[in-house]
């Protein structure tokens, strides 16, 4: 493996001073243009000078401790819809870049897990966003676990006989995989429902994972509030409101975007988050609350910015960079 590119953050930067940025994501074919936050981020990047380059998790390779990628530069053209022209692939060092975003979508698997641990190989003087280490130990329907006080009577197990007891305490349970995204495999139950012991045999048995029981929050019926958060504070906020007969408020299962504002509970929540999210090093997250509940902290590929910039009349990328550059500013 050969990279001819050895010195291109100092040669990129004496001609622009502008900064290098990689993204972690998936194929361009397979993005939801019209609502996806990566493209946005990066159409914003581009327009201040920084130059983009792609990869997939795939592109990664690790040779004797050095982390490489087979990266493509990336010009977006949108006008109605967008445009792309890529570069020649070529492997490069991903030491010579500035910034690192991970934004590939779940399922967060064990080729998700892989990259994070690749990624650890890189310098401390790249700033990655969010920290690899900090996305594989806090899932994001598991890590909530860790805030009793702020989340629904919650179960995470794989054990049949458990499962059937908790949702006959609770009655009404919203019942989720553990890995996937946009409200795929989540289910109503019921404690009184004729099928129970069949549905929760099957879906063990599907998983062949530890599953999420969580107690029913009526509220949902008035949406699902998605809160952006960047650097530790929140920025934006929408309410993703279930279509009829469904309890999914996921704008991908027919769920639609609605202006809201931030209760004192949703900014308390936000609060209590602050501390661990700057530990850990998440510098953008996408959070989720039902009623008073926190639900879900979304790390991996949070979404929504484009939905809350239409109805709030925002630029929620704009925010994005501006606090980015400061960071890396300090960061360097």
């Amino acid at each position: 493996m050969t990279h001819d590119v050895k010195n291109i953050k100092e040669s990129f930067k004496k001609k622009m001073n502008k900064l290098l940025v990689a993204i972690q994501m998936d194929p361009l074919n397979e993005l939801h243009h019209d609502s996806d936050s990566s493209l946005l981020m990066a159409k914003e990047a581009q327009a201040r000078g920084h130059k983009i380059l792609i990869y997939e998790p795939k592109d990664l390779s690790l040779k004797n401790n050095e982390l490489f990628a087979n990266v493509s530069s990336l010009k977006i053209y949108k006008k109605k819809k967008y445009n792309f022209k890529k570069g020649k692939k070529k492997i490069i060092n991903l030491n010579s870049i500035d910034i690192l975003l991970i934004r590939q979508d779940p399922p967060f698997n064990i080729n998700y897990i892989t990259a994070t641990y690749l990624l650890e190989h890189l310098s401390s003087k790249i700033l990655i966003i969010n920290n690899p280490k900090s996305i594989r130990d806090a899932p994001e329907k598991l890590h909530v676990t860790f805030f009793k006080k702020l989340t629904p009577p919650t179960l995470v197990s794989q054990d049949e006989v458990e499962i059937k007891k908790f949702i006959k305490k609770n009655k009404k349970l919203i019942v989720k995989p553990l890995y996937e995204k946009g409200g795929k495999g989540i289910f109503k139950i019921s404690s009184n429902d004729k099928e129970l012991t069949k549905k929760i045999k099957i879906f063990l048995k599907k998983e062949n994972l530890p599953i999420v029981v969580q107690k029913f929050i009526p509220e949902v019926r008035d949406g699902d509030k998605r809160v952006i958060i960047i650097d530790g504070n929140p920025v934006g906020a929408m309410k993703r409101v279930p279509a009829k007969n469904e309890v999914r408020a996921n704008l991908s299962r027919g769920g639609t975007a609605q202006k809201t504002v931030m209760t004192f509970r949703d900014k308390l929540i936000c609060k209590k988050l602050k501390p661990w999210l700057k530990k850990e090093k998440i510098f953008f997250a996408g959070i989720d609350i039902i009623g008073k509940y926190l639900t879900e902290i979304n790390l991996t590929s949070p979404t929504g910015m484009v939905e809350i910039n239409k109805l709030e009349n925002v630029r929620l990328e704009k925010i994005f960079w501006d606090r980015v550059e400061k960071k890396y500013k300090l960061f360097t």
